[in-house]
């Protein structure tokens, strides 16, 4: 006989397992992939690189959905056949089980929530900190680091293009190239302004500040979507990139800054030492950035506050992350909250990730029944 935690947990796995089940299309996800290799067979699949590049992706993502399903179910089937043994050393291997599982199921709940055609592109982050001085600034530096966490447990690869050091501490702007499977579906739950209250370590009289950042995602483009910025509508400035205190800066213009002349529209890059390379990651950004605009234009999103840059301030917080009087944070749009403030600052995001895309999926299922 099961013992009493050992059981609870493994109560809760077979009904996750039921409700996953419910979702599968096991025979169309693979007949979707019969349709991608029979595409991928013909000779002249490689003349358009751009599509043909796009095709393998998701190839490989319906592969790997399929692949982490047919796991999860085999798995469970072993983990039931031991639950009938129930003795002492059965049980021990049945708890690893059940953990092991529980993190695939709701990975692969997650994923199913996915329903974007870009939510399997890579992404492009950039964080700027509100008004409040050095406390701002100081606070964007430390979301830099619960992000760069967050990549690193995701075991996603990432590229700092630009990071503008303020001149006391912290960052005035960091943008980040982000890839990995699913980095933008995952991702865009941050979009928004996140409020921080703390103990100043700044304030000699150590009196509580609140402070405020803005988290700006953009899916890549590049492998997808079939995307040109004209030059004609293009100015490229090059300048001197350099840290604060005249530390660091270079002898040669190789720092870029391009700026989309009809939207106004910039980015830069100046983390790299040659200005082609930072030219490719600049208008990389920038590419981005103008289809974003045009795509929310057209789809009418920016009527969601979610979705387009409100002011970074008091009132359009998304998440916040409270440190004094008391340890809390708490996301204000699914009301998903907890204690453990370091754990989160160390990247652990995944609830509050996979609770926003729930409340998401529920929102279009709601407005497609009223349609």
């Amino acid at each position: 006989m099961l013992e009493t935690k050992i059981k609870e947990k493994y109560d809760i796995l077979r009904q996750d397992y039921t409700d996953l089940v419910k979702h599968i299309m096991l025979d169309s996800w693979k007949k979707e992939i019969s349709s991608f290799e029979e595409r991928m067979s013909k000779p002249d699949f490689w003349n358009n690189q751009r599509e043909a590049k796009s095709i393998n992706k998701k190839l490989k993502v319906v592969r790997d959905r399929v692949s982490l399903f047919e796991s999860i179910r085999d798995d469970y089937s072993s983990m039931s056949e031991l639950a009938e043994i129930a003795d002492e050393q059965s049980q021990s291997e049945m708890e690893k089980m059940i953990e092991s599982l529980s993190v695939n199921i709701s990975k692969l709940q997650i994923e199913l929530l996915f329903t974007d055609e870009l939510d399997s592109s890579n992404a492009i982050m950039t964080i700027h900190p509100g008004s409040g001085g050095t406390e701002s600034c100081d606070w964007a530096e430390m979301l830099l680091r619960m992000y760069l966490k967050y990549f690193q447990k995701m075991n996603y690869k990432y590229t700092i293009i630009d990071n503008e050091p303020a001149d006391i501490a912290g960052i005035k702007s960091v943008s980040i190239d982000i890839q990995g499977e699913y980095a933008y579906g995952y991702l865009k739950s941050e979009i928004g302004v996140h409020r921080l209250v703390r103990v100043s370590p700044f304030d000699s009289n150590a009196r509580r500040h609140t402070s405020f950042a803005a988290v700006y995602i953009l899916p890549d483009i590049e492998e997808n979507i079939d995307f040109e910025l004209d030059e004609n509508e293009l100015r490229v400035d090059a300048f001197r990139a350099g840290g604060p205190g005249g530390q660091n800066v270079n002898k040669v213009s190789t720092a870029i800054r391009i700026t989309h002349i009809p939207t106004g529209l910039f980015a830069k890059s100046q983390n790299e030492r040659s200005q082609i390379q930072n030219k490719t990651n600049a208008m990389k950004v920038l590419k981005a950035k103008v289809y974003e605009h045009y795509r929310q234009i057209e789809e009418e999103k920016l009527n969601s506050k979610l979705e387009k840059k409100s002011a970074i301030e008091f009132g359009n917080q998304i998440r916040s992350y409270v440190m004094y009087p008391y340890k809390m944070v708490k996301d204000l749009r699914t009301k998903h909250e907890t204690s453990d403030v370091e754990s989160v600052m160390n990247g652990n995001l995944d609830q509050f990730i996979k609770e926003y895309l729930i409340q998401r999926a529920k929102e279009r299922g709601e407005a497609n029944g009223k349609q």
